[in-house]
């Protein structure tokens, strides 16, 4: 296991700058944003076309003694405004075409969301049974536009030797276990999850009982944690729409590792990762309203680093 981090929160900042300050925090694993939410400012998907940008790109994490632990281009390749889908799904296929030129063997996305028809302009995100009609658009969405476009991407990245790993996120038809597997039981086993701990709390899901069910379905890891607060949970629930930054109205907010859950927690989520097969890399991200980025990360780097184990422990002495 490693502690990496995506880079979009350094964003204002020259990848060699990213790597040299990410050095000093002991780190030398980097997640890429190359478009859509994340942007792309460290990673540019013109270096497909130009052998020369390409090179300079991998000599600089040479350079640095750097690597890449995804390419994330997170979207909405479902999105009811088709222009608005075909560009977030070219995106996505020529960060495939990237990852394969520079044998990363994961991009991170998001499942998308599309509208309650063909006819609709804006995602329409179902959160309940009742009445009917939102199982009708349910069905409608999984039948008719998520199955479709998944399968044939998940093929697509499937004959560039590439995974796409799903980050499960209310507001797109992903956002659970369960509807992670359903999406993997369409698609074969090159989707799988982005796990992010931090969207699961919310959702009164426990991450760690979420690793023993999603197995071998995690293909990478955002650390990232969120902190509940009682007192205003009763008056809003979790499905809370106030903006991020109403941290004092909110039901919850996201935090930096650590300020939400203690080293306990991150301890045994650390440990069930690596029971289930994962041993990669928990790459940091900050969406912590209440810390700087720079604070944010530096604390973030610091707890992590203290519970990773780096190497595989020595061999026992009964063996």
């Amino acid at each position: 296991m490693r502690v990496g981090v995506f880079t979009p929160l350094l964003s204002q900042v020259s990848l060699p700058q990213v790597l040299k300050k990410l050095a000093a925090l002991r780190i030398n694993t980097v997640e890429l944003g190359t478009g859509n939410y994340p942007g792309d400012a460290h990673c540019k998907l013109a270096m497909l076309e130009n052998s020369t940008a390409l090179a300079e790109f991998q000599r600089v994490l040479a350079d640095h003694g750097a690597n890449i632990s995804a390419l994330s281009c997170h979207g909405n390749p479902l999105h009811p405004d088709q222009a608005r889908a075909a560009h977030d799904r070219e995106i996505s296929r020529k960060t495939i075409l990237l990852a394969e030129k520079l044998k990363i063997p994961v991009v991170i996305d998001f499942s998308g969301c599309p509208g309650d028809s063909p006819h609709a302009t804006a995602p329409n995100w179902v959160t309940c049974p009742w009445p009917p009609d939102y199982l009708k658009v349910l069905d409608w969405q999984w039948n008719e536009v998520v199955a479709p476009h998944w399968i044939e991407h998940a093929k697509f990245a499937s004959d560039h030797g590439v995974k796409i790993a799903i980050e499960m996120h209310p507001g797109f038809v992903v956002y659970s276990p369960e509807t992670m597997l359903k999406l993997r039981s369409i698609t074969g086993p090159t989707v799988g999850c982005n796990f992010d701990p931090s969207h699961l709390f919310w959702q009164s899901i426990d991450p760690i009982v979420a690793v023993r069910l999603l197995k071998e379905a995690i293909f990478h890891v955002h650390a990232k944690d969120t902190q509940i607060y009682p007192s205003n949970l009763p008056l809003t629930g979790v499905l809370d729409t106030k903006p991020y930054t109403d941290e004092r109205a909110r039901s919850w907010i996201f935090r930096t590792c650590g300020y939400g859950h203690g080293a306990e927690w991150w301890s045994e989520f650390i440990s069930t990762l690596r029971m289930f097969g994962y041993d990669s890399v928990l790459s940091i991200e900050h969406e912590d309203s209440l810390l700087s980025p720079e604070e944010g990360l530096t604390k973030a780097a610091h707890f992590l680093n203290s519970l990773v184990i780096r190497e595989q422990p020595a061999a026992a002495w009964w063996v």
